[in-house]
């Protein structure tokens, strides 16, 4: 581990926390590289939901690091060990630079099942129990590019007790030294990099601590857990995070889990975040929404006073169809337009107006109210080429207005009238 390749090179940092950079070394050879602030490629079982490999790669700008979870994969731990090649492999992957994670940011897993030798994760079958060997050893038949250390993360209720969180703290680092004792002693996974876990609930000495002490472990970057959308109030999210980055080194990533939504990037992106995980435009394809929220901050006047009145139609449409909803990402939220909804029914314009995604540039959204009422699988397909390029492009909008001082600019057009309400 002490030669990990990895390595976070920053060309801005704004107002002290919003970093701008470039995390280079990434894979077994060191080839590949990732944009920050930026996100993952979120997938199922290797497959980004309702598209082929093919399809995906339709889109331009994709993440160069596909994540896998283990609660996906956990249940194929003997075929994987029989097959000898890898996911990558086994799932068709190519070139890409491959993370497993230890659960689905998408899907809500049951707590109560962690004890102080093991955690679970829930597979289509049900629960697995992981020990650290078996945990281990699953890494060693995944043979991902990177992976998180395996970690208690069951503090994030919020009648969680300080006694309970101070347990998943002291759990989770020794989660990882056992973790890092096997790593370093296995050639399979020689030159795989390992995050550690920053635990730590609402309790904002414990927070400290977990960052502390991790970062004195030889690991390539940190998973920052527990923060997830609904499971804390905002603004205290935004004061641990912003407590935890600084106890964090500058040159290595600092990856969230479990917050997806564009007001709430921008907040962790300004409190020192530097990866998400990209699950948001799954669940809005789920809901049978289309991401549609204004992003542009071009310096160009005249198309500044051009798409003006289109900025207005936006957000009137998505006020209208959803709510801003803090405790449940199941619920609608204003960055997207309800396409069940019957107003679309003749509704003859793209899902977003000069979008250059397949489905923007081929189809209406009448089209897609009639896949959606009809129950067509196209429909998730479209949707989900859309609210895919839509949310990389945002990450591209956020990373030219960091580079070019119009943070701010940004925020006013993601946020629109909520600007004052959301830090």
């Amino acid at each position: 581990m002490a030669g990990s390749r990895m390595k976070l090179e920053l060309t801005r940092v704004v107002q002290g926390r919003s970093r701008l950079g470039e995390l280079k070394g990434l894979g077994r050879t060191g080839q590949h590289s990732l944009e920050v602030p930026g996100c993952l490629l979120h997938t199922h079982v290797g497959t980004v939901p309702h598209l082929t490999q093919d399809t995906l790669h339709t889109l331009s700008n994709l993440p160069s690091v596909t994540q896998v979870t283990l609660s996906n994969i956990a249940e194929h731990q003997e075929v994987l060990e029989e097959f000898k090649d890898g996911f990558r492999k086994f799932a068709g992957l190519h070139d890409t630079v491959l993370y497993c994670s230890l659960h689905d940011p998408a899907t809500p897993c049951p707590t109560g099942y962690t004890t102080n030798k093991t955690v679970s994760v829930w597979g289509s079958g049900g629960r697995i129990e992981l020990t650290v060997a078996k945990f281990m050893a699953l890494q060693k038949a995944v043979q991902p590019d990177w992976y998180q250390s395996m970690a208690d993360g069951e503090t994030w209720p919020n009648n969680t007790s300080r006694k309970r969180v101070r347990k998943s703290v002291d759990r989770t680092l020794a989660h990882l030294d056992e973790c890092l004792l096997v790593h370093q002693q296995s050639q399979e996974l020689e030159g795989v990099e390992i995050f550690g876990v920053v635990e730590g609930g609402d309790i904002l000495e414990e927070r400290v601590r977990s960052a502390r002490e991790t970062a004195k472990r030889p690991v390539a970057g940190f998973c920052l857990d527990g923060l997830q959308t609904g499971s804390m109030d905002r603004a205290l999210r935004t004061q641990l995070i912003t407590a935890v980055t600084k106890e964090l080194p500058e040159d290595k990533p600092r990856l969230l889990q479990g917050v997806g939504r564009p007001d709430e990037v921008l907040a962790c992106v300004e409190a020192g975040v530097d990866l998400f995980e990209s699950f948001f435009p799954f669940q809005v394809t789920e809901r049978g929404c289309a991401l549609c929220f204004s992003f542009d901050i071009s310096p160009d006047p005249e198309l500044a006073v051009l798409g003006l009145d289109e900025e207005r139609d936006m957000a009137g449409e998505t006020q209208q169809n959803g709510d801003l909803n803090l405790d449940d990402q199941t619920q609608m939220t204003t960055f997207e337009i309800n396409l069940k909804d019957k107003r679309y029914q003749d509704d003859f314009r793209p899902l977003v107006k000069g979008c250059g995604c397949y489905c923007c540039k081929n189809h209406q959204r009448a089209y897609l109210h009639h896949l959606l009422m009809t129950n067509e699988l196209l429909a998730g397909v479209l949707l989900m080429i859309h609210n895919t390029a839509h949310y990389h492009a945002f990450f591209s909008a956020l990373r030219e207005a960091l580079a070019i001082d119009k943070l701010d600019l940004l925020k006013r057009r993601v946020l629109r009238e909520r600007a004052g309400q959301t830090q």
